[in-house]
């Protein structure tokens, strides 16, 4: 696929702080990629910098092969869907999606082409005439969408649009946007804090933690191989330990040592071994390496979540088999379940499962500081 938009080291501050650290970045032609991360790690400003509402202090955005840092957002051959839509609540929905050709003085049979085929595409044809303040949630997001593509921009932006929906229109939504990227071969870039979405939707992920991009990579790569702390526990539920790497294959960790798929690493090296909960095996704790007690079990519907304490660390295991709470148990991991990952400034901040936020544990710490008082 051919580049059609480059970010060259993009830095911006706002009031002396750092919120894009020197990100680069390609993004590629019928492309759906993802900017992923918590409040604050700088993505939403990377989409506004491809907009035009924001301008970079230092780099360029490059678009077709032609630097735009100073190009407004009317010039630039790009849409944004926000999350509040921002409709016409006076105008029905047809003339909501027909206003940007009405301001381009689009003939009228062009425009009642082009609106109708936008229409039957977010599947609205039969809402033409409705007032958009009649409109259900997830229908005026379809509306704004709509208005968004009529132009046909090479790039639409979405700064989390599905936000403001509840969770099975929100499904619906992810699985609609996709058909509506593929449908029209526009470039897709979204915008959002929620990995499932994420994970459903996109050729590819951008995961950013502040105001740096952390690993760029396809939806399997992203989850299978992440390449540090912080994206193994963003991106899904993680067990993350310390371990060595003895050698090619071999890794040791929590007093044991591990055959596992991993090679590269020097001798005797520090590193952080990953571990998904689903990849994680129940058994006799007697035939077992690995053993602890159940400290918690939580029943999800498909599956059960237990918590396990394995030598004071809290492991996390997802499985279809029923234990009870207070059972010794213990457990078995393949080679192809221990993923080797180098250590990072992320090390030691994720993936125990003593609690499950990081606000939970800056409780914890906070009251045993004021009992040492």
């Amino acid at each position: 696929m051919d580049k059609i938009i480059e970010l060259r080291h993009i830095s911006k501050s706002f009031d002396g702080e750092t919120v894009l650290d020197d990100i680069s970045l390609d993004i590629h032609d019928n492309e759906f990629i993802t900017l992923l991360g918590p409040s604050g790690c700088g993505k939403t400003t990377t989409l506004r910098m491809i907009g035009g509402f924001e301008h970079p202090d230092q780099g360029d955005v490059i678009f077709m092969g032609k630097r735009i840092n100073d190009e407004p957002p009317h010039k630039r051959h790009v849409n944004t869907v926000f999350q509040k839509y921002a409709l016409f609540p006076h105008l029905n929905v047809f003339e909501n999606v027909a206003f940007p050709l009405r301001e381009k003085k689009v003939p009228k049979a062009e425009i009642k082409e082009k609106v109708d085929k936008m229409l039957s595409l977010v599947m609205l044809s039969n809402f033409a005439k409705r007032r958009v303040t009649s409109l259900s949630g997830g229908q005026q997001q379809r509306v704004a969408i709509a208005r968004a593509l009529v132009s046909n921009p090479k790039v639409l932006l979405l700064d989390e649009p599905l936000g403001a929906l509840d969770l099975k229109l929100r499904k619906d939504m992810q699985v609609e946007l996709k058909k509506i990227q593929k449908s029209t071969g526009i470039t897709f870039i979204f915008v959002t804090h929620d990995q499932e979405e994420a994970l459903s939707m996109s050729d590819t992920i951008v995961v950013m933690s502040e105001g740096k991009i952390q690993q760029i990579g396809t939806p399997t790569d992203i989850y299978n191989e992440p390449v540090n702390a912080f994206v193994a526990d963003f991106i899904g539920e993680s067990n993350i330990i310390d371990g060595v790497m003895l050698e090619d294959f071999k890794v040791k960790f929590a007093g044991h040592t591990f055959d596992c798929l991993d090679k590269g690493f020097a001798p005797s090296e520090p590193v952080d071994v990953v571990v998904r909960p689903e990849d994680v095996d129940i058994v006799n704790a007697a035939d077992a390496e690995l053993y602890g007690d159940v400290t918690s079990v939580t029943f999800l519907g498909v599956h059960y979540e237990i918590i396990v304490d394995i030598a004071g660390f809290k492991w996390m295991i997802q499985t279809t088999d029923f234990v009870s709470e207070g059972e010794h148990i213990g457990i078995k991991l393949d080679p192809d379940a221990i993923h080797i990952m180098k250590k990072s400034k992320y090390s030691g901040m994720f993936g125990d499962y003593s609690t499950f936020s990081e606000e939970m544990d800056e409780l914890a710490n906070a009251g045993g500081e004021q009992q040492e008082c």
